[in-house]
């Protein structure tokens, strides 16, 4: 097997690179079969960001900190965890954020899509979804919308719901609301098209952000799961991504 390896700067990440590739050998990015990231969950999407055209299935240890999206890290046996692991098959949303100067800018996101204000001043952000206007105005900090896998993530800190695997949802979860004050979000079908236009965005701007790609002077923003794209992590049998996601829920 070809491993192309990544590894973060911190110490162990690096240390646990070193031994690694010493063992194993580095393969180039385009003739490996497979990339292992040595580090947390956002270098595995970083390694997606950078290589989802190439269609490698990611396998992560964790060198890194929480490291939801990682399996535990050990020297021994790599070969053998790859090939034993369960790939998990989704696609990432796709952000296309149209600038107050007209200029069009698109990114991917594995986790989610957020839009947060850039001043002391609230956002007002008009939403619609399949066409539909659902919400004409707002009020609040940001918003937020989420895959399944990255619900769990800044999603759920916000009091998003967390999304199971394989139930075809995104959600919807508004970053400290004002008007209309009682609304918690929504879950939207993952086949849905979410327009958010931002009201007053010269007086009051947003940023739009993909993971962790930021865009700014944002007019409008459309949001949508891209089928053209599959992405493939590799996880531990015994380390099942559908119990993580259960186990979170129950976290204190």
């Amino acid at each position: 097997m070809k491993i192309f390896f990544i590894c973060s700067s911190n110490l162990k990440s690096k240390s646990a690179f070193s031994y690694l590739v010493k063992r194993h050998g580095q393969a180039s990015i385009d003739e490996a079969d497979c990339i292992v990231v040595l580090s947390g969950d956002g270098m595995i999407l970083r390694a997606w960001h950078e290589n989802y055209t190439r269609k490698l299935p990611v396998y992560g240890m964790n060198r890194g900190g929480i490291g939801f999206l990682t399996n535990p890290y050990s020297k021994e046996n790599l070969v053998d965890r790859i090939q034993e692991a369960e790939p998990v098959q989704f696609h990432p949303l796709r952000m296309i954020v149209e600038k107050d100067d007209g200029e069009i800018f698109s990114e991917i996101a594995i986790n989610e899509v957020y839009l947060l204000r850039e001043t002391h001043q609230s956002a007002k952000i008009q939403i619609s979804i399949d066409g539909v206007n659902r919400m004409k105005e707002l009020i609040c900090d940001g918003l937020i919308s989420a895959t399944p896998i990255g619900s769990t993530a800044y999603n759920y800190s916000a009091f998003g719901p967390i999304v199971p695997l394989g139930t075809g949802l995104i959600t919807l979860t508004p970053i400290s609301p004002f008007r209309p004050r009682n609304w918690r979000g929504a879950l939207l079908s993952s086949d849905s098209l979410l327009e958010l236009e931002i009201i007053d965005h010269i007086r009051r701007p947003v940023c739009a952000v993909a993971d962790y790609v930021e865009s700014r002077q944002v007019f409008k923003v459309k949001i949508f799961e891209d089928k053209d794209i599959s992405l493939t992590l590799l996880i531990d049998g015994r380390n099942s991504l559908r119990r993580k996601i259960l186990v979170e829920q129950f976290a204190t």
